[in-house]
């Protein structure tokens, strides 16, 4: 019996996935920091907003905000999944950072915007597996992993000047 080979799609998720969820516990990883075999050390995104208050959140260094960038991400997931049903737009990219600053319930939102964003560009790229792999599924995919990949860097530049 032979092993199919992987779907083109599935190597770019599975760089997203790391990118948002972080390491496996104990598994090497292709570009984050390794989580831990006891789940400790999870730089994923996820985590990493997890990880913070509203407060802290909110908290303006140069001119950016963890929750400003972390809006910014999901209203960007949400755009690939729009861009690859055939919308085209405009999108409000400036305004996509706003607002900067959160409650603690807006908070709580906001980091579930975040999981449903990536939960629902997910779902749309299984959605593909039977369709002929195009430059569009791909480079929008790997577009999307290369965006929250950066911001993600941000957030992460962001939180270590918050200590």
């Amino acid at each position: 019996m032979t092993d199919s080979p992987q779907h083109a799609l599935d190597g770019i998720l599975d760089i997203l996935r790391e990118a948002v969820e972080g390491g496996r516990p104990g598994q090497g990883t292709a570009f984050l920091d390794g989580t831990n075999a006891d789940g400790t050390g999870n730089h994923g995104l996820l985590a990493t907003l997890d990880a913070l208050s509203a407060e802290q959140a909110s908290r303006d260094l140069h001119g950016a905000t963890v929750a400003g960038q972390a809006r910014h991400t999901a209203f960007h997931m949400e755009v690939v999944v729009r861009w690859q049903q055939g919308e085209r737009g405009p999108f409000d990219w400036q305004g996509s950072f706003q607002p900067a600053q959160v409650t603690p319930a807006e908070w709580d939102a906001l980091r579930a915007r975040v999981r449903a964003a990536y939960a629902g560009l997910v779902a749309f790229v299984h959605t593909q597996r039977d369709q002929p792999v195009t430059g569009d599924a791909t480079g929008g995919l790997s577009g999307a992993v290369s965006h929250v990949a950066y911001h993600l860097g941000a957030i992460r530049q962001l939180v270590k000047a918050l200590a």
